[in-house]
């Protein structure tokens, strides 16, 4: 590989398709990117037993521990550091919603492998304080996630959701992907995972200006976004401008919470000019 690659991580109940149409677009446009699977999703997930009972027992699945709740922020960013080892060079890595926690911990763990983090509408807890302590910030009202979950997440460890329930389907498109078509949006919602480890936000690690600070950031801000609202998003911008050597790179997205899907030529297009800076 003679060129600088894009990383690109997906966020919660996401796995590495979510990011197929922005690819495809990369690979059109000459840059070389890898979509990879995070502790806990994709190939590294799994569900509760209580998913594939039949009959099916709401009870149950509402209170199984999940199987993935051992995974914190910091077991994950091992995980995507090894995965950024494997290429032998720094990459550009972008990371969407929860999968920015992830990002910010490997990026203060190994900074040498970032030429630079994107973060696409996602969450960035580099003030000392865990992603879920931003969930009841006055920036996060009006969010559509919390409605979705279907378990209590200290009793299961895990943020858990129902994408096969009818009567959520609508809430869960509403919220991540009201401006997807149809076909696409129903396609994405019969491959979102059940559970989010519980571990991933709600860990507290520290971020410092001599490891992740040094590392160039950009932001891309969905201002339609329903899961984690445009000024949650620009709240995590002032916070990694107050803590790193030069100011983040700010563009807005006129999109939902899932550009990859909704406007993957506009989203490829913007990754690709960022990528040429490297």
């Amino acid at each position: 590989m003679n060129t600088t690659p894009i990383v690109l991580v997906h966020g919660f109940w996401h796995g590495p398709w979510a990011w197929s149409p922005v690819t495809q677009r990369l690979a059109r446009l000459g840059v070389p990117s890898l979509a990879v699977d995070l502790d806990g999703f994709g190939l590294r997930g799994g569900s509760p037993e209580a998913r594939w009972a039949r009959p099916f027992d709401p009870a149950a699945f509402a209170t199984a521990p999940s199987p993935v709740a051992d995974v914190t922020a910091t077991s994950a960013a091992h995980t995507l550091i090894a995965q950024l080892r494997e290429l032998g060079r720094p990459a550009v890595v972008v990371a969407h919603s929860m999968g920015g926690i992830v990002a910010t911990r490997a990026a203060e763990l190994a900074p040498e492998l970032f030429a630079e983090l994107i973060y696409v509408t996602a969450f960035a807890p580099v003030a000392g304080r865990p992603a879920v302590a931003y969930l009841g910030l006055p920036e996060n009202a009006g969010e559509q996630v919390g409605a979705l979950l279907c378990a209590d997440p200290a009793a299961t460890g895990a943020l858990r959701i129902d994408p096969a329930d009818p009567a959520r389907r609508a809430a869960i498109r509403g919220c991540f992907y009201h401006d997807v078509d149809a076909a696409t949006a129903d396609a994405a919602i019969a491959l979102l995972g059940t559970d989010g480890s519980a571990g991933i936000p709600g860990e507290t690690f520290p971020v410092t200006p001599a490891r992740y600070g040094r590392v160039p950031h950009t932001y891309l801000v969905c201002t339609a976004d329903r899961a984690v609202p445009a000024a949650l998003q620009r709240r995590f911008v002032t916070e990694i401008d107050a803590i790193s050597a030069a100011p983040t790179t700010v563009i807005d997205l006129d999109t939902s919470h899932s550009p990859f899907l909704s406007a993957p030529d506009a989203l490829a297009s913007t990754l690709a000019a960022t990528h040429a800076r490297r």
